[in-house]
């Protein structure tokens, strides 16, 4: 069955079905719905859980033995699997459906598939009706300019603050679409106790008052090559306590961004030149993954010193090593 992103909480308050899958290229979106599941399976005593990232070499049969292989201390197990949309291939399909057609017997596993934005072809496909059949299926649809102000406004009152109508408005237009930058600017409102409603007035007093750089300062400064910038924005925010994981989530929506209309001229000029010098998105990707299992324990190394080696990379200072790089030089 198909359950709307915005009814995917209260959807999962009840009995968990065996197989998810999540798909949009709304990051924020997306992993939100997908920690929403793994903290009410985890409610639900699916106490163990296994990252799985489809790539090269990856075999979708080996789900079913990490399925059975449970450890001494769990009784049930969620199993996450981040999929790059090319690689629901004829395997996938296969696999999918054998796992689809076993999944009333498999109460004690979950099956989580996270990708981007799937095409039309695919959601007509055998394997995503099977999933639609046997599990819950979650399309994230891109939030338009003309729902921003709601969703903005809805998002405030799950925080607990309330702004103005000019104020979301006007905010709505800083954030230029991106739910992230959005996020992050009304977690910074929660924390500073507003008198409400926050007002046009205060609410451009309090933003300008943060002088700080954010996640979004670092990726303009990759995007127009600007390297000593974004040496000094990775240590601000760095010394902030901003979680790497922001950064990531942040730099692969940008590199999954597939048009640039809607953005103001100068953001839509320096995004296609960042797109035309980096020429393969897929690659950035990859090491976007190896730093997301750095940082969560599954490969050795630093993740945000491997961040930063990235960042600058991509900021034009090709001496640096890839994360990869670094991965194959500790083997």
């Amino acid at each position: 069955m198909q359950v709307r992103a915005e009814e995917f909480a209260s959807h999962i308050a009840g009995p968990l079905a065996s197989v998810y899958l999540i798909s949009g290229d709304e990051t924020l979106l997306v992993e939100e719905c997908c920690d929403q599941l793994i903290q009410a399976a985890r409610q639900q005593g699916y106490t163990e859980r296994s990252i799985h990232h489809v790539e090269t070499g990856f075999r979708w049969h080996n789900l079913h033995h990490d399925a059975a292989s449970l450890s001494l201390f769990a009784e049930r197990k969620l199993l996450d699997v981040r999929v790059p949309v090319k690689k629901f291939d004829r395997e996938a399909s296969e696999a999918l459906r054998e796992w689809t057609a076993s999944a009333a017997a498999q109460d004690d596993v979950i099956l989580l598939l996270r990708t981007a934005r799937l095409d039309p072809r695919q959601r007509s496909s055998a394997w995503f009706k099977a999933l639609d059949q046997a599990g819950v299926v979650t399309l994230v649809w891109p939030v338009s300019p003309g729902q921003l102000p709601r969703w903005l406004k809805t998002r405030s009152q799950g925080l607990g603050i309330t702004l103005a109508p000019d104020a979301l408005t006007y905010l709505a237009e800083r954030v230029e679409g991106n739910l992230l930058a959005a996020a992050q600017e009304l977690d910074k409102l929660a924390l500073l106790d507003l008198p409400e409603p926050i007002t046009l007035e205060a609410l451009v007093a309090a933003l300008e008052d943060a002088s700080r750089y954010n996640t979004f300062d670092l990726l303009d400064a990759v995007m127009v090559a600007d390297a000593v910038q974004t040496a000094k924005i990775i240590a601000s925010v760095r010394e902030e306590g901003v979680s790497p994981f922001s950064v990531l989530y942040a730099l692969a929506s940008q590199l999954r961004r597939t048009s640039t209309r809607g953005l103001p001229r100068d953001r839509q000029r320096a995004l296609e030149a960042f797109m035309r010098r980096i020429k393969d998105p897929g690659a950035v990707l990859a090491e976007c993954a190896v730093i997301d299992q750095q940082g969560k324990g599954q490969l050795p190394g630093d993740a945000w010193l491997s961040l930063e080696n990235l960042l600058l990379r991509l900021a034009g200072m090709r001496v640096l090593p890839l994360p990869s790089e670094d991965q194959n030089a500790l083997r």
